[in-house]
């Protein structure tokens, strides 16, 4: 049945409201037993985890009083697969098929916690049941991932009663200049990198005289290691389609395209299922719930080109051709999607919309910083305890993040950096990590907010090499349009090869810095504009590891195997023989040493045939085998 009128979307928010506040505090009398569905824990058999949960439960009899259902992302990855009870709150973590039967027996059946499945602070060493007090959780505040991890992402009715549509319901009820006024009164401000006001962005889509307008969601998420975008899409697609409705009828767009790349097939399917679903109840087509109002929502798949995440080549990509960046101006929201006016704004950008909507310009305004208003994700990854996404307030520090929310360095390693916006983005060492994290604030510390990719290193990284690996991806991900980007990031390249092949002189650091001026200068887009990015900040706070591999043809963090030797210590080396059994190479052999009659002859390592695998390290027992 469609909703043609606000008050039948009043009833039907009330209803959904009412059916999800009864589930979660479990006033139908059932329990209800919640699976994370993100990709991370899908990779993790949490599909087949619920089937065994729905065939335990019917064979038990059960079925009539717990329920089983797959939500969002709960955003603490490396702890995952998770499963959540209601309505005690329990928080299972690492759960596996086979743990199905003791938790339906233990906890279901018999309300006793499954203790061992319980998460376990490191610091304290307590088992912690529910999900809020975990550290983990405690100083984020959700608000792009709002309904992720407690709503079933497929079911539009959940969505609904945790607060899908109120927000376009107000905006419905507004003068849309209103609308714009309401998001720039909040400070919002693009999440995709640049940070670009919103509501001027939708101001001078607004001021554009065109009968035909376009709203765009940039889903193209490319930067290693970042799944911000793709989570919330698993999570809670409604609202970033409520977030581009609002978007359309404040600047005037009556149609809206997702853009989302093909390597992301859980997002895209729930992402359709949203839509299907919206537009069988009236929540999109033509006059939505008798507000006179039109909307239409569209999908196109990426070829998972990095490039296409620039909003002028992700353009061209919907249209069919080459994704390919254009000069600017004119910029997008004056000529934009087939010559038309055209807002490009990304998922975690679109998501704040209905929140902001919701509750009030001033009540987004009331988190963040100055010039930074809200929250901002992270994808919370490399050389941290606790991997996963993060959603804090802007303003929070990257202590914070790494230590508080990241649960501090692996093994009691020493942190080394923090790489924020991907490969667009720097390296930041220990001297700011009291520094707060906002837009203006990382780009003055010589990095830059990015999407939202955050990956810590340790006194393990080599950060010639992190460098190089960011230029080898750029490289790859160049379209090749202009000139300096095609060229520049080449010739970067091959300087840093050189260098951690121990063929690089002092000559080459000079003609980097050069080249990183000109290619940043020069670039048609920001893909070249900021690629040399990662070279000046490592140049800038670890050159003396430069100057090592230039000088003494050392890596001082024993990565660059060009300028690494494995050497096995004949005093420990017992002989046995299992280093040269796992060796791809086979350049271990026996040595004439003279061994005490308690062992056999030691090995030795032939450095001009070993390959720097590592496997003969990886295989002793016995610590005999050590990098130099």
């Amino acid at each position: 049945m469609k909703i043609t009128s606000v008050e039948a979307l009043n009833a039907k928010i009330e209803s959904c409201t009412k059916a999800l506040d009864e589930k979660i505090k479990g006033l139908d009398g059932k329990r209800h037993i919640v699976l994370c569905g993100g990709t991370g824990c899908l990779s993790s058999h949490s599909d087949k985890i619920k089937e065994k949960f729905e065939e335990i439960l019917a064979a038990r009899g059960l079925t009539d009083k717990a329920t089983v259902n797959i939500v969002g992302c709960f955003g603490f990855c490396s702890q995952g697969p998770f499963v959540k009870i209601y309505p005690e709150d329990t928080l299972y973590r690492l759960v596996k098929i086979e743990d199905v039967e003791e938790i339906v027996e233990k906890d279901i059946v018999g309300n006793e916690v499954v203790e061992r499945l319980l998460y376990v602070d490191p610091a304290t060493h307590e088992k912690v049941i529910k999900q809020d007090n975990i550290n983990f959780y405690k100083k984020q505040r959700r608000i792009a991932l709002h309904g992720c991890g407690v709503i079933n992402p497929e079911d539009i009715n959940e969505a609904l009663g945790d607060g899908g549509y109120q927000g376009l319901r107000r905006a419905l009820s507004m003068d849309p200049q209103e609308v714009i006024d309401e998001v720039l009164a909040s400070g919002l401000r693009g999440r995709g990198g640049a940070g670009f006001p919103t509501g001027r962005k939708w101001q001078f889509a607004k001021n554009v005289e065109s009968e035909d307008k376009y709203i765009v969601c940039n889903g193209d998420e490319g930067d290693p290691g970042a799944f911000m975008d793709r989570s919330i899409l698993e999570g809670n697609p409604l609202a970033v389609i409520e977030g581009m409705v609002i978007a359309g009828y404040a600047f005037g767009a009556h149609n809206g395209y997702f853009y989302v790349r093909a390597e992301y097939p859980i997002a895209v399917k729930r992402l359709r299922i949203a839509i299907k679903e919206a537009e069988e109840i009236g929540l999109l087509g033509d006059d939505i719930f008798g507000s006179g109002f039109s909307f239409r929502c569209h999908l196109r798949l990426g070829a998972g080109a990095f490039v296409c995440g620039e909003e002028t080549a992700l353009l061209n990509s919907i249209q069919g051709k080459r994704g390919m960046p254009r000069p600017r101006p004119p910029f997008p929201a004056v000529k934009g999607l087939w010559d038309k006016p055209t807002c490009v704004n990304n998922v975690e950008t679109l998501a704040c919309v209905p929140y902001i909507l919701r509750n009030g310009a001033a009540e987004f305004a009331s988190v963040g910083t100055e010039k930074s208003k809200g929250t901002k994700v992270f994808a919370l990854g490399g050389k941290v305890n606790n991997v996963g996404l993060v959603e804090v307030p802007m303003g929070t520090t990257l202590r914070e993040l790494i230590y508080d929310i990241g649960g501090g360095i692996p093994n009691d390693k020493k942190f080394k950096a923090i790489q924020t916006g991907g490969p667009s983005g720097g390296c930041l060492t220990s001297e700011y990590l009291d520094e707060p994290i906002d837009f203006d604030n990382l780009v003055a510390k010589g990095s830059m907010m990015g999407s939202g990719g955050a990956i810590v290193m340790d006194e393990d990284n080599c950060m010639v090499d992190v460098a190089k690996f960011y230029m080898e991806f750029i490289c790859d991900e160049s379209c090749g349009k202009c000139t300096p980007c095609r060229i520049g990031t080449k010739r970067m390249l091959e300087i840093l090869t050189r260098i951690c092949e121990g063929k690089g002189t002092m000559h080459d650091l000079e003609e980097l810095e050069e080249l990183s001026q000109t290619v940043k200068a020069n670039s048609l887009c920001a893909l070249g504009q900021t690629s040399a990015n990662p070279i000046n900040s490592t140049l800038t706070h670890f050159k003396d590891e430069y100057l090592a591999h230039i000088n003494e043809k050392k890596c001082p963090a024993h990565v660059c195997k060009k300028l690494m030797q494995y050497e096995i210590d004949p005093e420990k080396c017992i002989g046995c023989g299992m280093c040269a059994k796992g060796c791809p190479a086979n350049c271990i052999s026996r040595t004439d040493y003279i061994a005490p009659k308690h062992k056999l002859a030691s090995m030795k390592i032939d450095s001009n045939a070993c390959v720097k695998c590592g496997a003969c390290m990886a295989t002793c027992k016995f610590g005999a085998i050590s990098k130099k």
